[in-house]
């Protein structure tokens, strides 16, 4: 071979790029923060969310309310009416089930796609369980301080966990079961990964703190109290989100600060017999629980 002639380069750079491009493609296969579905999907999962809080519990309590306007020719005591009250919290439970199916539907394009993976259901290297649970114990105490600190009136939570016994053990379990895992499948699961993609984080941490607390401010209307507890928690899971960029953290936090609420008043009418509530502060304990947990 003469020193004229010139060997072909070798596409060193070229087949580098190229070995690279699928090791990174299959790093991320699923990524929350890059969700195949949109803005316009991600706020009517949210809307209709509401929508269906606010009717289904009221087709289940119809029946009832013409039944009673029936026999007593008169709906003057519904309002007051314990098994009315009951009925309309039982008709969340339908309500938190048919959500579940619209995210999974939105998610998984009718089973397409894989649902948890997709939504960020995993832990982080940087935020474990053992984090996740004491990050909730400092909201929770953090709670109890702000509620303690601000007072407030009694809300309408407060006079339906009065209104039987039924409704507050009803009321716990919704907290602690269905609450946490399908508000944070809406919010920060569905809804935030396709503002975040779109927008932005802070736009989107702003944007799903917002509507969160928002939606809450109907049952904590007369107690400023809760309601800065409430978007304190609201801020603090999106952040989290933000931060970790996977939903499970948010979830258990969320789960972990209902489900201690629960758990406490449920044993309430065990509670307050006792002695050791005499004093002044595990009364404002009952008081913070009665009122946030929701």
């Amino acid at each position: 071979m003469s020193t004229n002639e010139t060997l072909p380069a070798e596409p060193l750079i070229e087949l580098d790029a190229g070995a690279l491009q699928p090791h990174q493609e299959s790093s991320q296969p699923n990524d929350p923060d890059n969700p195949p579905w949109g803005l316009l999907q991600g706020f009517m999962v949210w809307a209709i969310s509401v929508a269906l809080l606010l009717f289904i519990p009221l087709l289940l309590i119809m029946p009832y309310v013409a039944y009673r306007v029936v026999a007593h020719g008169s709906a003057e005591a519904l309002a007051t009416d314990p098994n009315l009250i009951f009925l309309s919290i039982l008709g969340v439970l339908p309500t938190h089930i048919l959500t579940f199916v619209l995210v999974w539907v939105v998610v998984t394009n009718r089973g397409r796609r894989p649902f948890w993976p997709l939504l960020g259901w995993s832990w982080p290297k940087s935020y474990g369980p053992w984090k996740t649970i004491g990050t909730a114990v400092v909201l929770l105490a953090l709670g109890w301080l702000i509620t303690h600190f601000l007072g407030g009136a009694e809300t309408q939570l407060d006079q339906i966990i009065k209104s039987s016994p039924q409704a507050r053990i009803l009321i716990a379990l919704l907290a602690a079961v269905t609450g946490p895992l399908v508000e944070e499948l809406v919010y920060r699961g569905v809804l935030y990964s396709a503002v975040q993609r779109a927008l932005g984080v802070t736009r989107a941490v702003v944007i799903v703190s917002v509507l969160f607390a928002g939606v809450h401010v109907a049952q904590y209307y007369n107690n400023f109290g809760v309601i800065a507890v409430i978007a304190v928690l609201s801020v603090s899971l999106t952040l989290i989100r933000a931060r970790t960029g996977r939903l499970l953290p948010a979830y258990v936090i969320h789960f972990v600060f209902n489900g201690i609420q629960a758990m406490i008043l449920i044993l309430q009418p065990w509670l307050e017999k006792s002695q050791s509530l005499q004093n002044h502060a595990p009364g404002v304990l009952i008081n913070f629980i009665n009122r946030v947990l929701g």
